[in-house]
């Protein structure tokens, strides 16, 4: 079973968080037998209300999640508050050191530099936020015109719908590439913006 765990907080971007978990529930759900579960998980299990003004409760808290395979760590003003917070950091940190693959979407990217975990790493994060990001770490590549970055540990991507493709490569990457396909399809993802 591949365990995947969305964050909620206040202040999240809703598309930086529900694009990621349309993909991945839709992998879920559609294919059964790849053994995939994906959750919400909050701080606390109580009710978030996002950067847009949707209201969400968790499927689980911190304290009740388990083990994680996959974080997806959103953006939004609400990860402003979030640097220096030394629970978030060693939240975040202890992830990392238990194998769980980190991605962000968007600011999220900014919470790992603040926890270290992008230093020396190429990364990237929503274009209003590349310099804050090589701000709050040492020695990240930032890299402004890379949709995501795959480091192997920890894969970024860039600002809200950036996410709906990072999360196609997660699919790639933990099954394959034609499952991607597959549920590329399902979800009906085809950007041609008409602007």
């Amino acid at each position: 079973m591949t365990r995947i765990g969305v964050f909620v907080f206040d202040g999240a971007e809703e598309l930086d968080w529900v694009g990621p978990w349309e993909v991945l529930a839709a992998w879920a759900q559609q294919f059964p037998a790849d053994e995939v579960e994906v959750v919400t998980v909050a701080r606390d299990r109580r009710e978030v209300r996002c950067a847009k003004g949707l209201r969400v409760v968790a499927d689980t808290s911190w304290a009740h999640a388990g083990r994680l395979d996959v974080l997806v760590y959103p953006g939004g003003q609400g990860t402003r508050p979030q640097l220096g917070d030394d629970g978030i950091r060693g939240w975040v940190r202890g992830l990392a050191e238990g194998g769980t693959l980190l991605t962000s979407v968007c600011t999220g990217a900014l919470v790992y530099a603040d926890a270290g975990l992008l230093d020396g790493r190429p990364a990237t994060t929503h274009w209003s936020s590349l310099d804050r990001l090589a701000q709050l770490g040492h020695d990240i590549d930032v890299r402004p015109d890379d949709r995501f970055v795959d480091t192997g540990g920890i894969v970024t991507a860039g600002g809200v719908s950036a996410g709906i493709d990072m999360a196609l490569h997660l699919v790639a990457r933990l099954h394959s590439v034609d499952r991607a396909r597959e549920v590329r399809r399902y979800i009906q993802y085809d950007p041609q913006p008409p602007v």
